[in-house]
C-alpha cells in the first residue's frame, strides 16, 4: 500500500469506542497553541481512557518545524503514516520517514523538523496529553 493511500484511508476511518464510532474527518484540526504549522486531531483523550492514554493524528505543514519540546510526565510514541522530515531525541538526529516509529521517554527533549512534502503522524500518549 503507497503511503498515499494510507493517509487517504486513515482521513476516511473511524474511532470505535465501546459506546460510539467518531468519523475521523470529522474531528477537527486545531492549531498547535505554541508551534505555528502544527495541527493536531485528537482521536482519542484521556476522558475516553480514565487518563491512561491518548491518541492524536499530527499534521506539520511543508517546512515547519515542531520545536524542542519535553513530556515531564508522558512516553510518547510516534507512528510515521506521511511524508518526511528529521527527527531529533535527545540531540540525537535520524531522518523521518514513513515506517518509522520512535519511542520517546518522558522527560527527553524532542523536535521534529518537516520536509518539503510535510508529515502526518500518529502521537501516542502515555498517560494521556489531554
Amino acid at each position: 500500500m503507497e503511503t498515499e493511500e494510507i493517509v487517504k484511508d486513515m482521513a476516511k476511518g473511524w474511532v470505535i469506542f465501546m459506546d460510539r464510532q467518531e468519523a475521523i474527518a470529522d474531528l477537527p484540526w486545531n492549531a498547535h497553541s505554541r508551534f505555528q504549522g502544527v495541527y493536531l486531531k485528537h482521536l482519542i483523550t484521556g476522558a475516553d481512557t480514565e487518563g491512561k492514554l491518548s491518541c492524536h493524528l499530527v499534521r506539520i505543514d511543508p517546512g515547519a518545524v515542531l520545536e524542542d519540546h519535553v513530556h515531564e510526565n508522558q512516553w510518547e510514541l510516534h507512528e510515521l503514516i506521511g511524508g518526511g522530515g528529521v527527527f531529533t531525541l535527545a540531540a540525537r538526529e535520524a531522518p523521518y520517514r514513513t515506517g518509522r516509529v520512535a519511542l520517546i521517554p518522558k522527560g527527553i527533549k524532542h523536535k521534529v523538523a518537516a520536509g518539503e512534502k510535510g508529515l502526518i503522524l500518529l502521537a501516542k500518549f502515555f498517560p494521556a496529553l489531554i
